[in-house]
C-alpha cells in the first residue's frame, strides 16, 4: 500500500512537472503570452494600491474600482489628465513607477509584437514582385553578390535593361534602396520567372549555389528561346547544369586557378593580358601585387572608397589562402594576388597600381 501511495505522489508530482513544462513552453514559443500576463497581474495590483492610497489620503471618494481603473489606465497610457492625484509622496512614488512601468509595457509588447510585425507586413506587401509589362529583351539575374555588382555596372553604361530575382528580404531592401531594378521571389518557381518577364528575356543568369542553378536552370529551360548562363563553384558540377539545359557554364574558381598557373604577365607594360571575357565588355583578370606597389598596405575598402581604378576585387589570395568573399578590412600584402573584374580600361589603371 505504501508503494501505491508513494507511486501515486509520483504521478501526480510528474503530471505537475509535465503541465510546468507544457506551460514554459507555450511561454517561451508565445512570448506576447507572457507580457499580457504581466500587464494583467500588474493592472490589477495598481488598481488594489490605488484604492488602498486614496484611502491613506483621505480621498475616500476616489476609493472606488471606476475611478481606480480610470486611473490605471490613463497612468499607464501617459495621458494623465490631472483629474485625480496623489497628495503624499508615497502615493506620488507609486504614480512614477506606474508611468515608467506603462512606458516598458507599452514599448515592449506594442513595438514588438504589434508595431513592428504590422510594418514587417507592410514593407513584404510593397516589394517588388513583377517587372512592368513593357520590359523586353531584358536579362535576368537570379542571385546578387560582389560579381553582379560589377555586371550591373556595366549594364548600367550600355543602357540595357536587367532585373535581379532574390528571395532575401535585406537584400532586396538593400536593392531596392539603391534604386537597381528586383523582384522578391525564389528564382526556382516558375511563377517568379513568369514575374521577371522570362517570355519577353533575352537572358538568364544562373547565380546561386549549384543545387540551386540546377533548379533555375530546369525551370527556365522551358521557355525554349531565353540564352541561359550558370555560374558553377564546383567545376565538377558544369556538365551536370549543362545536362539540365544550361547554353554556357561559368566557373570564376576555375578561372583564378588557370590565372594562378599563368606567370607570363606583362610586368611593364600596361597592357592587360590573360584576361578572360566572362560577360560582353566585362573581363576577369588576376592581378600578383610586386613590390613598391602602392596598393600594398591598404585595405580593399580604401582602394574602393579612393576609386582608383573602378574594378572590383572579387577574390584576394594572402599567405596561401584564396577567398572569393574578401572583406573590407583585408590588406593587400606583398605577393597577394588580386581577382579582379571589370572593362579592359579598368583593369588596366588596377595593373599599372599593382607595379
Amino acid at each position: 500500500m505504501k508503494n501505491s501511495g508513494g507511486d501515486s505522489k509520483m504521478v501526480i508530482s510528474g503530471r505537475k512537472n509535465f503541465r510546468l513544462s507544457g506551460f514554459r513552453k507555450i511561454l517561451h514559443r508565445h512570448p506576447y503570452i507572457a507580457y499580457k500576463i504581466a500587464a494583467v497581474f500588474l493592472f490589477v495590483i495598481y488598481v488594489f494600491t490605488f484604492e488602498y492610497l486614496m484611502i491613506f489620503e483621505n480621498q475616500p471618494e476616489n476609493a472606488n474600482l471606476i475611478t481606480a481603473i480610470y486611473w490605471a489606465t490613463t497612468t499607464i497610457a501617459t495621458v494623465g489628465y490631472g483629474d485625480v492625484v496623489f497628495t503624499s509622496l508615497p502615493g506620488r512614488l507609486f504614480a512614477i513607477i506606474v508611468q515608467i512601468m506603462g512606458i516598458i509595457l507599452i514599448s515592449g509588447f506594442l513595438i514588438t509584437y504589434v508595431v513592428a510585425p504590422w510594418m514587417d507586413r507592410v514593407i513584404k506587401f510593397r516589394m517588388p514582385r513583377m517587372v512592368s509589362s513593357g520590359m523586353k529583351d531584358h536579362i535576368i539575374i537570379c542571385g546578387y553578390n560582389q560579381l553582379v555588382e560589377t555586371l550591373i555596372d556595366e549594364l548600367t553604361e550600355e543602357d540595357m535593361l536587367f532585373v535581379i530575382v532574390e528571395e532575401e528580404e535585406d537584400l532586396i531592401r538593400e536593392l531596392v534602396y539603391k534604386n537597381i531594378p528586383c523582384i522578391f521571389g525564389s528564382p526556382t518557381d516558375k511563377q517568379t520567372l513568369l514575374n521577371a518577364g522570362i517570355e519577353k528575356a533575352k537572358l538568364l543568369i544562373a547565380n546561386k549555389s549549384d543545387e540551386k542553378n540546377a533548379n533555375i536552370v530546369l525551370t527556365a529551360r522551358e521557355f525554349q528561346y531565353v540564352n541561359i548562363i550558370a555560374i558553377v563553384e564546383d567545376q565538377s558540377n558544369s556538365r551536370y547544369l549543362k545536362y539540365a539545359g544550361a547554353d554556357t557554364v561559368v566557373s570564376p574558381k576555375s578561372m583564378f586557378g588557370e590565372f594562378i598557373g599563368r606567370k607570363a604577365m606583362d610586368r611593364l607594360g600596361s597592357r592587360v593580358t590573360g584576361a578572360t571575357e566572362v560577360f560582353e565588355g566585362v573581363h576577369i583578370v588576376e592581378f600578383p601585387v610586386y613590390l613598391k606597389s602602392p596598393l600594398i598596405g591598404k585595405s580593399l575598402k580604401e582602394i574602393s572608397n579612393q576609386q582608383l581604378t573602378g574594378a572590383k576585387i572579387v577574390g584576394i589570395w594572402n599567405s596561401g589562402t584564396l577567398s572569393f568573399d574578401p572583406k573590407e578590412e583585408d590588406i593587400v600584402r606583398e605577393n597577394t594576388v588580386l581577382l579582379a573584374v571589370g572593362t579592359r580600361g579598368e583593369l588596366s589603371k588596377l595593373k599599372k597600381l599593382t607595379h
